[in-house]
């Protein structure tokens, strides 16, 4: 029998999405009926997929069970995508056609690939972007018979880009390939401290890690950086952020500058409060919060919360607060990762098991939460 109340549409199976599902199942429900809409049953933990590329993880280590979880939560699972919203008349609409209307929504689907926006075409480019799917099209480029690349560029000197420059020099040194990592005039680990970029440069030249701190673009065929090409290269990987999907705002939410979903402290969108969102997907009005899993992960909590307030569990709605600094482990994919938190780095093996064991204790969580341990 189906529950009666307001229907709650989680769209998308994001990381703060994720800490709802585990807020319903460790307290119950909250009244009326939770739909998931996601075109995957499994959610892949984006933290994982540089130390399953290097070999650290068995290909499912980093998956959480997303039809398990929703079952648990009480939730009903449609393995769709959504495509439109109409916010006003409170549905959506689905890739399969379906339409599905809802009381309150909430949105969490990440952001999208745009590294072909930024460097133009070219059949060598593989965008992280979707990452549910980024291990298996890596593979599907990297495994068939003569594609073995003797050349890698990693594009994007974020966190992202240094760790997979790591790691795929870690799954293809034994082909002798070369990686270089091109971080963009920014310069690498942009926003981090001093003494974090050294010891990663310091890592980079250990490893045999090309790095150039100029803009990349894809001209005549060519992988330029600056004023030189960086050819021959077999492989191009961009981790270059994401951007937003279109329909949001061509449905009639506010967005921000980039088509992000202009949220306020609440994460409640500031045209329409019915419908929230959180994650890559969201861009918060009253301040200023970088769009990372680390957040997204920690605001979890702080949305379930709110969702359970707007269905009437009453109480006063939370905001998510960044702490004035947030711990990054950093993998160099040799069981060492630099720790940085403010203006404090340090690299070694102790915070690769940090990592490790922050990584994998989040995962085995939700594997208990799901009832699969």
């Amino acid at each position: 029998m189906r529950k009666t109340g307001p229907v709650l549409l989680l769209v998308g199976g994001g990381h703060a999405h994720l800490g709802v599902l585990a807020d319903w199942v460790k307290h119950g429900s909250p009244r009326g009926r939770t739909i998931l809409v996601t075109p995957h049953r499994h959610a892949r933990y984006s933290g994982m997929i540089p130390g399953t590329i290097a070999g650290e993880y068995a290909i499912d280590e980093g998956t959480i069970d997303l039809a398990a979880l929703a079952k648990r939560a009480g939730a009903e699972l449609v393995l769709d995508r959504c495509t439109a919203i109409d916010p006003s008349h409170r549905s959506i609409e689905t890739e399969k056609g379906s339409r599905i209307a809802f009381d309150y929504c909430s949105i969490d689907i990440g952001a999208v690939a745009r590294a072909r926006e930024v460097l133009g075409e070219d059949p060598r480019l593989l965008d992280v972007r979707p990452i549910a799917s980024f291990i298996s099209r890596l593979s599907e480029k990297c495994e068939g018979a003569g594609s073995e690349p003797n050349h890698i560029a990693v594009i994007g000197g974020g966190a992202g880009g240094v760790e997979l420059a790591f790691a795929v020099r870690r799954r293809f040194e034994d082909r002798g390939a070369r990686v270089t990592l091109v971080t963009g005039e920014a310069g690498l680990l942009d926003g981090f401290s001093r003494r974090a970029k050294a010891l990663a440069e310091r890592a980079l030249r250990h490893d045999d890690i090309a790095l150039v701190e100029q803009d990349a673009r894809l001209e005549a065929g060519c992988l330029v950086a600056g004023m030189r090409t960086l050819e021959p290269v077999d492989l191009l990987i961009a981790s270059l952020g994401g951007a937003a999907p279109a329909w949001p705002g061509r449905g009639g939410l506010a967005v921000s500058r980039g088509g992000f979903i202009a949220v306020d402290r609440h994460q409640r969108s500031v045209s329409h409060p019915n419908t929230l969102a959180a994650g890559d997907i969201a861009m918060r009005q009253d301040r200023m919060v970088p769009r990372s899993g680390v957040h997204a992960v920690h605001g979890g909590p702080v949305l379930a919360s709110n969702l359970r307030r707007l269905l009437g569990g009453g109480g006063a709605m939370r905001s998510y607060r960044p702490r004035p600094a947030s711990l990054y482990l950093v993998s160099t994919a040799d069981g060492k990762a630099i720790a940085s938190y403010g203006i404090f780095a340090a690299h070694g093996r102790w915070a690769g098991w940090l990592k490790r064991w922050i990584d994998t204790r989040w995962i085995a969580s939700f594997a208990k939460l799901s009832g699969r341990v």
